[in-house]
């Protein structure tokens, strides 16, 4: 298609809904790149099924949370976005195309992943496969690990259809007969009690292997008949129903936000139902009944040839010890003069590239200051910090030697909320200052500020990064973080926890960009900037990282950038707004996807500036959310050594990738990118991990 010459006459080309993609219909189809890593017979066995766990976890999200969005604005009336497509449509597309996902994702795991698992002795057996023994086993592990907790319902009119928990295991059993009551028998629920494994090992003495499993719901199809004695079993049909998950809590009509919170997480498990997972097999009538009891359209049902909880076998990965069907380890490099923080930072800026660096350097550095006597103060935004987290304990640890401890937890992190309110209590409880951010924007930014005598005046250290303070996920997604005694960072980060804390007034930063006050004037302000250098005839490039990209203003910079012959590389991890390669409006612009071992969550934005050129790291993707609607940063890389450093091995490298990359077209199609003639394989983040971490 070509956007340009289909545009109407009387419509702005950069405004045309055809040059837009839509964010949701883009963010779903980021898991068909996942689920393309499960495929792939260069990526080792377990770690493929770990990319299809993620690519099925990403799904369930996506309706809890970005279907569950559509379904609102259409029952509001919510107008079209940018790409002119009306809830309704989206929502239609949506299932069509989540159904596709589905099928793919089944085809995957019971004609590619699960037959090749067979084959190393890894066995993960339907029923039909037990032999006599296991059959056995599994009926006394019903008898006395299950079967106790299990409590079934039949439904007549003393009995209505139960409230089904978000995401929980079901079975629908179709009955004949009557019980000891004298009641007819036709249809019961058996719910899985979460106190259950969902995967069950079987003993290598009984099973032969050494490592075998079933799915819970096999287990209780298979012998779901003890629960009806007398009773004949025609049928027994696992479901599982996704639901809502996105809170609402009205910030200005509520006096204490975390109990009102805490009183929208009572219900969160039940709130309206989005997608239907039955078995494939399951009757019409009984799929008819449960769309009726779920107030669902047909299209939102999705027949499973296969566990309706398919994610869950990820536990798998876990428990089977094969380093052979695993990546290879890797240690991160970790920085030399740990045993000085202070001293070392007061040298000059420290850069680090996660997971390559390892994340010890910022736990170190808050370690210290907790037990530094020469510290006043800790300042720390948290928005997801983990259940255990370390950095929790050295802040508390810091509030009991008596340092002024601020802390701005983020209470409605997306499904973090519940940790966060816990955390947020036992740092109350310790004596720490706990600020629940800003009525109406979400704290999603990552700052750290310590403040420490050195002789007679008080030096600002800063901890500055792309993700969270979260010491799990800097093992597992690519960020960069920035420690620095810089006067004018210290000073800007300083202003705004003060903002944040109290009610100060919009502040004039002198090194950071803030959303939403100037990171996204400050973004459009760069675009242009390269335009007009390209109008003028100087060489004109821009090179951003990003997880996705949506915000009309920016892409529409984009375009007009594009058109003025500014030479544009997007690398967007997820959902992208913008339609690349349209002749005369975007075919400067190219826009890629990496996906690879690590999950790519760093933010980096590169602007040539003639020659002097700028760089900064940022917690903000180019989304309306993040420019106009939360708390971000975006801070300089000001050391031209680290800032050399953050091009090469976020942008450079990146673009270079010809193994886990995926370029986008302007008719919205991903194609992976490949070596061409002679050029050497190179996977962005194999190269880091061969340039840090060896």
């Amino acid at each position: 298609m070509n956007a340009a010459l289909d545009t109407p006459q009387d419509v702005d080309p950069l405004r045309d809904p055809a040059m837009y993609f839509n964010r949701e219909l883009s963010q779903l189809d980021f898991n068909f790149r996942v689920l393309a890593q499960a495929r792939d017979p260069q990526v080792p066995l377990l770690e493929r099924l770990r990319y299809l766990c993620i690519s099925c976890t990403n799904l369930d999200e996506f309706f809890e949370i970005r279907a569950a969005t559509v379904r609102h604005a259409q029952d509001f009336g919510v107008p079209p976005g940018p790409d002119g497509m009306a809830p309704a449509t989206v929502l239609k597309e949506i299932h069509a195309r989540a159904q596709d996902l589905v099928d793919a994702q089944y085809r995957c795991w019971n004609e590619e992943l699960r037959p090749q698992l067979n084959d190393v002795g890894v066995r993960i057996l339907p029923r039909d496969a037990w032999s006599a023994r296991q059959t056995r086993w599994l009926r006394d592990y019903f008898r006395d690990e299950i079967l106790p907790v299990l409590s079934p319902l039949g439904l007549d009119p003393a009995h209505p259809f139960p409230k089904i928990l978000n995401k929980s295991l079901n079975i629908v059993v179709v009955l004949k007969g009557k019980d000891a009551f004298g009641r007819a028998g036709h249809l019961a629920i058996v719910r899985a009690p979460r106190s259950l494994p969902r995967i069950i090992q079987i003993p290598p003495e009984v099973s032969g292997g050494p490592t075998d499993f079933v799915f819970l719901s096999a287990v209780l199809s298979g012998f779901v008949d003890e629960l009806f004695p007398g009773m004949q079993v025609k049928g027994a049909y696992q479901f599982r129903v996704t639901r809502n998950s996105e809170l609402i809590v009205d910030e200005e009509e509520v006096e204490n936000l975390a109990l009102a919170l805490r009183d929208e997480l009572v219900g969160r498990g039940y709130l309206r139902a989005m997608r239907l997972e039955i078995a494939e097999q399951c009757p019409n009538e009984i799929v008819r009944t449960l769309l009726v009891n779920f107030d669902l359209p047909e299209n939102a049902v999705y027949r499973i040839n296969g566990p309706v909880n398919l994610n869950r076998v990820i536990q798998v990965y876990d428990l089977v010890q094969r380093p052979d069907l695993k990546y290879n380890s890797f240690q991160p490099r970790n920085l030399r003069d740990m045993d000085a923080m202070f001293e070392r930072v007061a040298e000059g800026d420290v850069l680090l590239h996660h997971p390559f660096d390892s994340f010890g350097p910022v736990l170190e550095l808050i370690k210290q200051a907790a037990e530094d006597p020469n510290v006043l103060a800790i300042k720390q935004t948290l928005y997801r910090a983990g259940k255990d987290s370390p950095i929790v304990d050295q802040l508390v640890q810091a509030a009991r030697n008596g340092k002024d401890v601020t802390v701005v937890v983020e209470l409605r992190a997306r499904f973090d909320e519940e940790a966060n309110l816990g955390l947020a209590d036992r740092l109350q409880d310790a004596g720490v200052q706990v600020v629940y951010g800003v009525v109406g924007y979400k704290t999603h930014a990552k700052m750290l500020l310590i403040v420490r005598r050195e002789g007679r005046k008080l030096r600002r250290y800063v901890h500055l990064g792309t993700g969270n303070y979260h010491s799990g996920t800097a093992r597992a997604y690519t960020d960069f973080g920035l420690i620095t005694a810089d006067p004018d960072m210290g000073n800007d980060v300083d202003l705004i926890f003060r903002q944040l804390s109290g009610l100060a007034p919009a502040v004039k930063l002198k090194r950071l960009l803030q959303s939403p006050f100037t990171l996204h004037a400050g973004v459009l302000q760069r675009i242009d900037r390269e335009t007009r250098h390209a109008r003028a005839g100087k060489p004109a490039r821009i090179v951003a990282k990003m997880n996705a990209l949506n915000e009309p203003q920016v892409i529409r910079a984009l375009y007009v950038a594009s058109q003025a012959g500014v030479d544009i590389d997007l690398i967007v991890r997820g959902a992208c707004a913008l339609r690349p390669g349209v002749p005369g409006v975007s075919e400067n612009i190219r826009v890629r996807s990496i996906v690879g071992r690590f999950l790519e969550h760093h933010r980096v934005y590169w602007f040539a500036n003639d020659g002097d050129p700028e760089l900064f790291c940022s917690s903000a993707d180019w989304l309306e959310r993040n420019l106009l609607r939360r708390i971000e940063t975006g801070f300089p890389v000001l050391a031209p050594d680290l800032a050399e450093r953050v091009r090469e091995e976020a942008l450079v490298n990146y673009l270079a990738d010809n193994v886990n990359a995926w370029a986008l077209d302007a008719d919205g199609r991903y194609e992976r990118v490949r070596p061409v003639g002679d050029e050497m394989p190179h996977s962005a983040q194999g190269w880091l991990l061969a340039k840090i971490c060896t």
